[in-house]
């Protein structure tokens, strides 16, 4: 069982997926995070790299991430890279993620790629106020990744926003399930993790049988 969770940056996904892979049980579920196949930039000059496009697909290595997909869907374990948000590289560490019965993808452009959005059997998006997501950058990326508030802000003004609009909010149209208010809403949540629940019932039946 592949789920996608989609929505803007600070919109709540992570919160939401890490509730589900909590609440069901690491042991049944796997979290992928799209974040992590961002493209090297290590042969470009840092200033460069900081005035990268970051929220267009193109800045995504999407034939890994589709590969990895596959790779898990067939029971097989996948390297996934580990990135640095600080100097815009790949690091030369991975992480090794075994195959789960659910596997979560989680990140802003994944609807926006149909070869991922083929993959999911649950497609999720977490609709979020912007002044509220805005918010949520803005302490992320000054608490974890060392970055100005003015920093931030152009980047939010330069691209966050624009590709925002252009990628990631029509892309809410090819949801099955719309969750208001990002991870505040324990309800939808609570749901979310009854249906994976039920499917891991049917396949755990099935198996029987």
């Amino acid at each position: 069982m592949i789920i996608g969770i989609c929505g803007g940056t600070g919109s709540g996904k992570t919160t939401i997926a890490r509730a589900i892979v909590d609440a069901v049980g690491a042991e049944q579920v796997v979290l992928v995070e799209q974040d992590s196949y961002y493209r090297n930039l290590a042969d470009m000059p840092l200033d460069e790299r900081h005035q990268a496009n970051f929220d267009h697909p193109d800045s995504l290595d999407s034939d890994m991430l589709v590969n990895h997909i596959l790779r898990l869907k067939q029971g097989l374990a996948v390297e996934m890279p580990m990135y640095d948000f600080a100097t815009h590289t790949r690091s030369d560490r991975i992480e090794v993620i075994e195959p789960k019965p659910v596997v979560i993808v989680e990140g802003i452009l994944i609807f926006a790629e149909p070869r991922v959005l083929d993959l999911l059997d649950v497609r999720i998006y977490v609709d979020t106020p912007d002044d509220i997501r805005l918010m949520r950058r803005l302490r992320r990326d000054s608490t974890e990744r060392g970055r100005t508030f003015e920093r931030t802000l152009e980047q939010y003004e330069r691209t966050i926003r624009p590709m925002h609009f252009e990628f990631v909010e029509p892309s809410k149209r090819h949801a099955d399930v719309i969750i208001p208010e990002g991870g505040q809403t324990s309800v939808s949540v609570e749901l979310l993790c009854g249906l994976v629940r039920e499917r891991l019932s049917e396949q755990n039946a099935a198996t029987r049988l």
